[in-house]
């Protein structure tokens, strides 16, 4: 008799999702929902969806859901995990709406070490709103509030996440992982899997950002926006473990190519 090797998580409802051809938020839902099922927490696990393209995310897992408004996810998973301590609380949250109008939210949740986890995903765009300049595009890269691309004299820098959240003194788990082919995806997975297990524990605010790609909103075909990202993406945002709760260390630890 055949066995079943691969199929959908339990996790994940079985629904089309409305994400663009090329878009690797569903690679991200899945790799969630296998977390999750891996963990056995479904049924106490609870998704906060903010403003953005995630905003949908409510739709695609089959646990239960809080809409947050824009930027508010980690304010909202406070709330959650500090009435029901018991519960799995994780935030799925866009560079947009994370480390721009939601960027006190997190630094605060992250400072005071709420035991939630949070999927940050960026794709160095804004992308459900038009293609917009987010706080992560890249120096040069064109959006449709810079035609001439990002100019860092008067829009700063692309604002690395993991490395700011990492600098605080507070015990946290903070990794940055990307899902650009099947390999690093692999490796996405294990950082999902640290980060929701130091939850489960009662350890420590964990942090996964995971770089992903836009095909639409960068304005190239979805086969070239994974070599796009890998070229210029993971330069400006190394992938790596850069603070444990065990070790405390700043440092980024590259993972495997």
């Amino acid at each position: 008799m055949a066995e079943t090797v691969f199929a959908r998580p339990q996790a994940l409802a079985d629904v089309t999702t409305h994400y663009c051809p090329g878009c690797t938020h569903g690679v991200i839902h899945r790799l969630v929902a296998e977390v999750i099922d891996e963990l056995g927490v479904r049924e106490r696990t609870v998704g906060i969806a903010p403003v953005g393209c995630s905003v949908l995310a409510y739709n695609y897992f089959a646990t239960d859901f809080h809409e947050a408004a824009h930027g508010r996810a980690p304010a909202v998973a406070t709330g959650v995990k500090r009435a029901r301590p018991d519960l799995i609380v994780f935030s799925y949250q866009g560079d947009g709406d994370l480390a721009s109008i939601g960027m006190a939210e997190i630094i605060h949740c992250a400072n005071r070490g709420e035991k939630v986890t949070v999927v940050f995903v960026n794709n160095a765009i804004y992308g459900m709103t038009g293609g917009q300049m987010a706080p992560t595009t890249l120096p040069g890269q064109v959006a449709t509030t810079c035609q001439l691309g990002r100019d860092v004299a008067t829009a700063g820098h692309p604002i690395r996440v993991a490395e700011l959240i990492s600098t605080l003194r507070t015990p946290a788990f903070v990794a940055r992982a990307s899902v650009h082919n099947p390999l690093v995806a692999v490796h996405a997975k294990e950082m999902l899997r640290r980060a929701f297990r130091y939850q489960v524990e009662g350890v420590c605010f964990s942090l996964v950002e995971i770089l992903s790609t836009c095909p639409t909103n960068w304005g190239i075909p979805p086969a070239e926006s994974t070599s796009w990202l890998e070229k210029n993406m993971l330069p400006y945002y190394p992938v790596g473990i850069f603070k444990t709760p065990e070790s405390g260390s700043r440092e980024p630890r590259p993972l495997p190519a």
